[in-house]
């Protein structure tokens, strides 16, 4: 399999290009965004933090090149994506108290609450303006609306996922059933739009669109649950995330969810749990517990049948052999298998 190709700095220039040009008295209003984005420094600054893997709005090309599309005409929705999964985090920072993200201060907390919502409600704004650059790029109107129905159906799954996420908070009663429920809405409808739509802007058959669909949602499904191995059992020094972190949060991923089935000490868990703050001795005991059952096993189970199902859907899709399809789907394929397993 081939390395898929760094199109972060192309995906950042289409992002870049959607923000408009604003006068002195709310340049800071997009300066706070641009600091999400990590392109300012808290005193909003130009400077460049890291930026993540852009996987969505990478995905967003490869499978519109993989279709046998213009990746010029991708681009725009790609840059859309990208800002819809950062105006997502900026509220969700808000939501779960987060003080930080990928090391730095998030925004509300730098900028106080208000500021904070605000700065997400115009990244949304700004995501779909990227979109209607769809416009420019020679696509056909009917094709560009559809993309933009779809788009926003796709925030709306995603708003769904992030209630059942905040409804679960405190609870010990959620079944594997209702974390798949919610981790199909919150992580991955937006994986799976920016495989589908990427497809669809290219010019798939109907037939294709819905295979890139199918792909991607299966691949974020692997996705989080791999993330949720990560968040337990993941080395600090390469996530970047605290020790434990999830355990210290009480987050009840899915490792949390078997082990409250089938741990002998199923009650001293929840007794864990119930602690608005525990302490270190607390998290390793919840840990030696999670150990005592085939939590992670089970986790890894579960996401290697998803990251399957995202390979055979993939599958699905046959590109003439060297073109610029075939490589784009190499590497949509070498993204997926490496996602899998991968410690960040």
């Amino acid at each position: 399999m081939q390395k898929a190709r760094d199109m972060r700095p192309l995906i950042q220039e289409a992002m870049r290009d959607t923000f408009p040009l604003a006068e002195e008295r709310v340049a800071a209003f997009y300066a706070m965004q641009e600091y999400h984005l990590g392109w300012r420094n808290l005193a909003l600054q130009a400077e460049f933090a890291e930026t993540g893997k852009l996987l969505r709005p990478q995905l967003v090309v490869l499978a519109a090149q993989a279709v046998g599309g213009d990746m010029q005409q991708a681009l725009p929705l790609a840059a859309g994506i990208q800002l819809i999964h950062d105006f997502s985090l900026i509220h969700d920072d808000i939501e779960d108290n987060s003080a930080t993200r990928r090391g730095r201060t998030t925004v509300w907390k730098a900028w106080g609450l208000a500021q904070g919502i605000n700065t997400g409600d115009g990244m949304f704004v700004i995501a779909h303006l990227a979109l209607h650059r769809l416009s420019d790029t020679g696509l056909e109107p009917s094709i560009v609306l559809d993309v933009l129905r779809q788009f926003d159906q796709t925030i709306l799954t995603i708003c769904e996922g992030q209630y059942l996420d905040l409804s679960f908070e405190g609870r010990l009663d959620i079944t594997e059933a209702d974390y798949l429920a919610m981790i199909s809405r919150k992580t991955a409808a937006l994986i799976a739009a920016a495989a589908g739509l990427g497809a669809r802007v290219g010019g798939a058959t109907p037939s294709e669109v819905q295979a890139m669909f199918d792909f991607g949602h299966a691949l974020g499904m692997a996705f989080q649950m791999q993330d949720d191995i990560l968040g337990i059992w993941g080395k600090p020094d390469v996530t970047g995330k605290p020790y434990a972190a999830d355990i210290y949060q009480r987050k009840v991923s899915l490792p949390i969810i078997y082990a409250l089935q089938h741990a002998e000490q199923r009650a001293e868990l929840v007794r864990i749990y119930q602690q608005q703050v525990g302490d270190d001795r607390d998290v390793e005991q919840a840990l030696a517990i999670l150990g005592t059952t085939a939590a992670r096993a089970h986790t890894e189970q579960a996401a290697d049948t998803y990251h399957e199902q995202a390979i055979r859907a993939i599958k699905r899709i046959a590109a003439a052999p060297d073109s610029t399809a075939s490589t784009a789907l190499q590497q949509i394929e070498w993204i997926a298998r490496n996602l899998l397993r991968r410690e960040t």
